[in-house]
């Protein structure tokens, strides 16, 4: 027991020395991925991307010291079909302590690049972003996000005759934060040269509309 006394006090001091954030460290991650499966599938729930603005951009109530919208982010979202295949993308506002909610069904796989009728199952990737412009974002850390995931009890494969493959009830929800990601330069050019090339052939479809913050879908 002194031995354990003893080791702590001096990790106690380190930590009043540092200001008491020895232990609080926060994370600078920029890149998020996940998935989404069952979207547009019948009589299945819609999926779900929630992301908040965690207020460590905004420099103050009302404040713009740092040339910001007081905290404002954007989160910059692309979205992928099980092909790899980019089909959509956009940049949605974010303010200090906001709140995105953007539907799979409605919104991420609505409008596509693409010409496929029915988009199941992909990935979205994610940039917290200083830029409104999806095809040039500049990242700069502050989001953090979460995704709701479909699983129905049992899985009907797809097939030439049947069609895209089907679910039976009842569908089950769960949810998980977004995996942090490691960002290397060429995904981050890669990612808005793709959108940019996309928003340009598909002249219109593609971007998906940004829900108004702090409302659902």
């Amino acid at each position: 027991m002194k031995k354990l006394g003893l080791l702590l006090f001096p990790i106690l001091a380190i930590t009043l020395m540092l200001g008491g954030n020895a232990f609080a460290q926060g994370d600078n991650s920029v890149y998020f991925v996940t998935y989404y499966s069952f979207a547009n599938t019948t009589g299945a729930p819609d999926g779900t991307l929630r992301i908040i603005n965690d207020g460590d951009y905004a420099s103050g109530p009302g404040g713009t010291t740092r040339g910001e919208l007081n905290g404002t982010l954007w989160a910059a979202i692309y979205v992928f079909d099980d092909s790899q295949e980019m089909i959509s993308c956009c940049a949605c506002a974010i303010s200090s302590d906001g709140l995105l909610s953007e539907s799979v069904d409605k919104e991420l796989t609505a409008s596509t690049f693409t010409a496929r009728a029915e988009i199941q199952r992909g990935v979205i990737k994610v940039l917290s972003s200083t830029s409104s412009d999806p095809t040039a974002p500049a990242t700069y850390p502050g989001l953090r996000g979460w995704m709701t995931h479909i699983q129905p009890t049992k899985t009907t494969p797809p097939t030439a005759k049947a069609g895209p493959a089907t679910g039976t009830t009842p569908w089950f929800v769960t949810e998980a934060a977004l995996a942090d990601s490691n960002l290397t330069p060429l995904e981050e050019s890669n990612l808005g040269t793709v959108c940019s090339y996309a928003y340009t052939i598909a002249s219109g479809p593609g971007a998906c509309p940004c829900t108004l913050e702090d409302y659902d879908f």
